[in-house]
């Protein structure tokens, strides 16, 4: 009869894998490969994921928990009186910085795949996702609802358009300008106006 898998030892197996996914890169790895990297058998990963698809699904998915988790920490994520604003200058700080830093690259890289139709797994819940958590966020700053999920998903793909521009060019004054300008842009939108005084500028160099 097959053991059942522990659900704790399969995400510390699924946190291992994306740390090791993160070093090496999410294009054309093996179970094999994978596997050596951990100092662990194939089979460790076989009694918890049938196969690369299974465990591509199940990384996404903890991608999903893992930063839902960072943003709800985030200091005034869940209080209307913060602008929005504050709440993305601290999200860039936090994922342009270590120990973030390498799953922040991951997780641009696997859109990239995506886009190019080079991941064998569908991500449309995985994009999806993160606009309707973020609009939640901002739900609570006054926003109807497809308002806010149209906000969402603008929001989100600036933000990632600009740490894909940072992490490419490392030119931290331009692309910390522009997010100033987003999170401006964001304030009006939520009516919280002002700006934060901490500077986005701060992620350079990454």
């Amino acid at each position: 009869m097959p053991r059942t898998a522990d659900p704790e030892r399969r995400r510390e197996v699924l946190d291992a894998v994306i740390a090791e996914l993160a070093r090496i890169g999410a294009a054309d790895f093996s179970l094999r490969d994978l596997a050596r990297g951990l100092g662990r058998s194939t089979r460790v990963l076989t009694h918890h994921f049938s196969d690369k698809e299974a465990l591509l699904v199940a990384v996404l998915q903890r991608l999903d928990e893992v930063q839902h988790a960072a943003l709800r920490a985030t200091p005034g994520w869940d209080d209307p009186g913060v602008p929005a604003g504050t709440v993305v200058r601290d999200a860039w700080r936090r994922t342009l910085a270590e120990p973030e830093l390498a799953v922040t690259r991951l997780i641009r890289e696997i859109e990239g795949l995506a886009a190019a139709g080079r991941l064998p797994v569908e991500v449309p819940g995985f994009v999806r996702g993160r606009a309707e958590f973020v609009a939640s966020c901002l739900a609570l700053r006054g926003l109807p609802g497809p308002e806010a999920l149209r906000t969402a998903t603008l929001l989100n793909a600036a933000f990632s358009g600009l740490e894909t521009d940072l992490l490419t060019t490392g030119d931290g004054d331009r692309t910390g300008a522009a997010l100033e300008d987003l999170c401006a842009w964001l304030d009006a939108r939520t009516g919280s106006g002002g700006r934060g005084q901490s500077q986005a500028s701060s992620g350079r160099s990454q």
